[in-house]
């Protein structure tokens, strides 16, 4: 059995071991420093008398430390040595997971954490439900206090049956029967089930900084963060973006979300009024008929797709040919069609490669585009001439 030296000390990082077996890439030790990943944190890195841990994880309930290339054997005496710099950002990181779940459950008292991630280049905290700006804001407040206030972060061992652990964050589902719980309290503001590695201080995180919310599916919403110097740096990067945006709406930094939401519902009213104006232009549209059948198109600035594709469907449900282009930075083309004579993905493909684009579809429906805006007149052009010389010719 191996003595799991970061069980007892998560600063420990250098430290001598005798290996027990290797086989192939996987070696044993009797000792190991090297964190095997757990509680949402990724495992620890670094060498085995100097060749590289790539990976650390439990196999058959033993540490095994992947080491690719390696020449040890059994009974060797080794230096090991856990990269540091990594180990304590993801020290930090986890840390920082506590603080900032615990700053916004204050906030939002009925949140639930459905998974956590710490690693070096991700760290991030999946909630049961979206929290508004202004409590993750408020959070910050807190959890930011916390760190300069220095609280001390200690680790406990409780039994399963302690009833103290009503007290304490935890699954207690996920914990087996007759195991002990390793409990990390953060002052007086968290008491948390946790296996992963922390600091022993919440100063040592410096700063703890929300960058991004994002939709996570079903699991709820990824809370990204970052603490120390990453969090430093983010901040001063948002809070750059931030002033800069302030001037290109034409206003106070702290009047900045309002003129936004009037920015926002300006531009959906005219995207309201554009999309009615395109209706109505597509309603007017004369057709024009060749070798018998009614031909429809036109080219339309800044055009929603849904609203020229289902009038390209409707048109070709009634046996005519469609041909839509739309314009904005780039040129976005729609080709329907009612009849077996025209060939949608056919004509679109042909016509569209001619400009240094591609589309595809079936038959009947087929979109496509062209990074050019200027050629968008140019393209409906040439597709009602492919369009009107295949209906004359084939009859």
């Amino acid at each position: 059995m191996t003595e799991e030296i970061f069980r007892r000390d998560g600063y420990a990082f250098e430290f001598e071991a005798c290996v027990l077996s290797v086989e192939g890439e996987e070696v044993e030790l009797d000792i190991t420093a090297f964190y095997p990943g757990g509680g949402g944190q990724v495992c620890d890195t670094g060498t085995i008398r100097g060749s590289g841990v790539a990976e650390v994880f439990y196999k058959k309930n033993k540490i095994i430390h992947k080491v690719p290339g390696n020449d040890l054997k059994k009974g060797d005496r080794v230096w090991c040595s856990v990269d540091w710099d990594r180990r304590y950002d993801l020290m930090m990181g986890h840390t920082g997971e506590h603080l900032l779940f615990c700053s916004l459950r204050r906030r939002v008292p009925e949140l639930s954490i459905n998974k956590i991630f710490i690693s070096p280049e991700s760290k991030y905290v999946i909630v049961d439900r979206d929290v508004g700006w202004d409590d993750v804001r408020e959070a910050l407040v807190f959890a930011n206090r916390a760190i300069r206030e220095n609280l001390p972060v200690t680790k406990t061992i409780m039994s399963r049956d302690d009833p103290e652990l009503e007290k304490v964050r935890i699954k207690k589902e996920r914990i087996p029967e007759g195991e002990d719980v390793s409990v990390v309290s953060i002052g007086g503001i968290d008491l948390s089930a946790c296996s992963g590695l922390h600091v022993m201080e919440t100063g040592e995180l410096e700063m703890l900084f929300v960058d991004r919310k994002v939709s996570a599916g079903k699991e709820g919403v990824a809370i990204h963060f970052k603490v120390g110097n990453e969090a430093k740096d983010a901040a001063m990067s948002l809070a750059g973006r931030c002033l800069q945006a302030s001037d290109a709406a034409d206003s106070k930094p702290e009047d900045l979300v309002r003129a936004v939401s009037n920015l926002r519902a300006g531009s959906e009213a005219l995207r309201r009024s554009i999309g009615s104006f395109v209706r109505k232009q597509i309603a007017d549209l004369p057709p024009t008929t060749v070798g018998g059948v009614d031909v429809v198109g036109g080219v339309f600035p800044e055009a929603e797709r849904t609203i020229l594709s289902d009038a390209a469907e409707t048109y070709k449900v009634s046996g005519k040919v469609c041909i839509f282009v739309s314009v904005g930075e780039s040129v976005s083309v729609i080709v329907s069609s009612g009849t077996p004579r025209i060939d949608c993905r056919d004509v679109l493909s042909k016509t569209l490669s001619g400009f240094g684009g591609r589309g595809g579809g079936k038959p009947d429906f087929a979109q496509g585009g062209v990074a050019d805006a200027a050629s968008a007149e140019a393209v409906f052009s040439k597709l009602t001439e492919e369009i009107t010389q295949r209906l004359q010719l084939i009859k």
